[in-house]
């Protein structure tokens, strides 16, 4: 529940309490805190890790976050995340894995294209 939504509930119960709640500020109240069609965005978060475990450690990240591009903190010590399943762990769902042939090594790029774990959230606006 956001701090928005924990005011608005405060703000019914106390009136609902006191015994001055009407019918109009109870449907007030229940249309802000339910979510409106369309009012969801999704954030997206790129974490490259060094394999393709979800314990791996990350070693690049890119964040679309309310509709803005960003690589995070410059160092890695302050990234949000230092494993993919942190991000998980704070409410982030994978959408696709490290695509296994696109990591093929070569004698030219002895390091593949790395490890890429595409993540998601929905959060209200």
């Amino acid at each position: 529940m956001t701090e928005k939504q924990s005011e608005i509930t405060e703000e019914l119960a106390s009136k609902l309490e006191a015994g001055t709640l009407t019918v109009d500020e109870l449907h007030r109240g229940i249309d802000a805190l339910l979510p409106q069609a369309g009012e969801k965005r999704q954030d997206i978060l790129y974490l490259q890790c060094n394999n393709t475990s979800l314990q791996g450690e990350v070693i690049g990240m890119t964040m679309i976050e309310d509709g803005q591009l960003s690589e995070g903190p410059p160092d890695p010590k302050d990234w949000p995340y230092k494993t993919v399943l942190e991000a998980v762990d704070d409410g982030w769902r994978i959408i696709s894995f490290p695509n296994m042939a696109l990591l093929a090594v070569s004698e030219s790029d002895p390091h593949g294209l790395g490890f890429e774990f595409i993540l998601e959230r929905f959060k209200d606006r």
